[in-house]
């Protein structure tokens, strides 16, 4: 189930990939594909091996869709 945009409204500042790929209905090994190739359509930081979604670029991504 996706989550709301109301929700997504109230997630931390930077979310996991996982829950970034159920905010836009696709699978969490395709939006890691998408990161490591540089086509992520929203801000995405690393920290070493783990990325993270930047929650406020998430939602510009979903309210311009």
């Amino acid at each position: 189930m996706h989550p709301t945009l109301d929700e997504i409204h109230s997630w931390a500042a930077t979310v996991d990939v996982h829950k970034a790929a159920q905010a836009v209905g696709i699978s969490k090994s395709h939006l890691y594909e998408l990161i490591k190739r540089g086509e992520a359509p929203f801000r995405v930081v690393s920290f070493g091996s783990r990325y993270r979604v930047i929650t406020a670029s998430l939602i510009r991504y979903l309210e311009a869709a």
